[in-house]
């Protein structure tokens, strides 16, 4: 006889008979599907890999953050200076501490830029401090053909975590620092 990948073949013509589980183990109607309790077990289970799960979710969310606003704010900082070198206008940067905002703006018509940090990201300090800043923004003029500002924008997330974005005074490009807290 004949077979196949999934058994043995039948003749053409030949009739196979099955027992039913019915008859065979004398039930009426045998029991299907999943019980309470099989459901309560796969239930369980998948709370407590969500939960084990969640915070390292959580802290990449953060760490995501983190990244997409430092790269942020070095390329407005960029931007800024780039302006003020390439149009030969002066360009007034502004640094909200309360507000988390960048703005940089010049006379030039229709130059207004604003930057928002995303949420979970506040700016911590704009350096080098100015002990007496009690408003918490901090006003620089970006001259054209005149040395870039040696700032830092220091900001950190609800994690803990710190970076620092420096502008370089003798070149004029920003650089992004991880801040080390013990």
């Amino acid at each position: 006889m004949p077979t196949l990948s999934v058994g043995r073949a039948s003749k053409v013509g030949q009739a196979i008979r099955l027992p039913k589980c019915s008859q065979a183990k004398g039930l009426r109607h045998p029991a299907r599907g999943v019980t309470l309790m099989e459901m309560m077990v796969v239930m369980a289970i998948i709370g407590l890999i969500t939960a084990i799960s969640a915070p390292s979710i959580g802290a990449g969310l953060d760490s995501v953050r983190m990244a997409t606003a430092s790269d942020s704010i070095a390329a407005f900082l960029n931007a800024a200076v780039n302006h003020a070198e390439r149009r030969q206008q002066p360009v007034e940067l502004i640094i909200s501490q309360k507000e988390s905002r960048l703005t940089a703006w010049s006379n030039e018509a229709g130059f207004t830029r604003e930057l928002r940090l995303p949420d979970g990201i506040l700016i911590e300090a704009v350096l080098p401090r100015i002990p007496d800043d009690a408003e918490g923004v901090r006003r620089l003029v970006l001259m054209p053909g005149a040395t870039v500002p040696g700032i830092g924008i220091q900001f950190a997330n609800r994690r803990g975590a710190r970076r620092i974005v420096r502008l370089d005074p003798m070149t004029g490009f920003p650089h992004v620092e991880n801040v080390i807290t013990q």
